[in-house]
């Protein structure tokens, strides 16, 4: 089996060398989610940052291994679930998952849902699924890791799980409309097939979707969508603790922030390559990290 998603514990010795590899990992990924973990104590960011290597690895198994290995690598990795709610994991990152599981009460059936959206990818490309499909996709991507987040940021109340829900969405969808050309040199489209239908985009061929001229009219669509989302969780953010979900509320304003780019580019060009400047992401760590 190939890849590093199985790589041995037995390298690593000691927690604080353990702590120290996978905040490497997860610095060297360059995630625009380090701004927001950096806003935790330092327990708390030590749980986020064995969370997303988690996502890591599962992600980097859908996308980048043979087709023929990625089901064996993501069972392996429900094997290794099981292992660290047993207390007995083979792997690294399993290893570091432990002591946020049982700190934190992190809830094994999202691990696993996370894994479930994973093997959707894994299993077949994804071409216009409907909007069940899509949501369902969002909802274990995306919005099962918002689901262990919020219990890591320290807030479990059903308004976070409302936040996890709502956020994760908005922040999937937003991926979908910044990655359309990166997904579909892979073979993929997440452009939900209602929306394609409405604006005449009958071919589920990411590259013949994408050069559509109707294009930029069903990004609009699923814009509209992805802000209904952000608007539900900037109101559960509300009836949260302001103080854990800072970095919620931070990673919401830098996505937010990045889809009103998008809609102002028009999708004229899906290739060309959307982000936020230094400048402006200094200035949402600022507004949403402090105040």
């Amino acid at each position: 089996m190939s890849g590093v998603a199985l790589d041995s514990v037995a390298a690593v010795s000691g927690d604080t060398a353990l702590r120290d590899t996978i905040r490497q990992r997860v610095e060297a990924a360059g995630t625009s989610f380090y701004w927001a973990m950096r806003l935790l104590p330092a327990e708390r960011r030590d749980g986020m940052y064995a969370v997303y290597a988690f996502c890591r690895e599962v992600d980097d198994i859908a996308d980048d291994w043979p087709a023929a290995e990625r089901g064996a690598g993501l069972a392996a990795w429900r094997d290794e679930i099981e292992a660290v709610y047993a207390g007995a994991p083979r792997l690294l990152v399993g290893r570091a998952l432990v002591g946020p599981v049982e700190r934190f009460r992190l809830r094994k059936s999202d691990f696993h849902d996370v894994i479930d959206g994973m093997e959707m990818d894994a299993a077949a490309d994804i071409r216009a699924p409907d909007l069940a499909t899509l949501d369902l996709y969002c909802a274990r991507v995306a919005g099962a890791v918002g689901h262990l987040s919020v219990h890591v940021f320290g807030d479990g109340s059903a308004a976070a799980h409302r936040v996890a829900d709502s956020l994760g969405r908005a922040l999937q969808l937003t991926n979908i409309l910044r990655d359309l050309d990166e997904d579909a040199r892979r073979g993929r489209l997440y452009l939900p097939r209602e929306l394609l239908d409405r604006h005449g985009i009958r071919s589920d061929e990411p590259i013949a979707a994408l050069r559509h001229p109707a294009l930029p009219a069903v990004c609009r669509d699923v814009a509209a969508l992805a802000l209904d989302h952000f608007a539900a969780a900037e109101t559960a953010i509300g009836r949260c603790s302001r103080r854990a979900m800072r970095p919620a509320a931070l990673m919401g304003a830098f996505y937010r922030s990045m889809l009103d780019a998008l809609v102002e580019s028009g999708w004229r060009d899906p290739a060309a390559r959307v982000s936020l400047s230094k400048g402006r992401k200094l200035w949402l760590v600022l507004r949403h990290g402090l105040l």
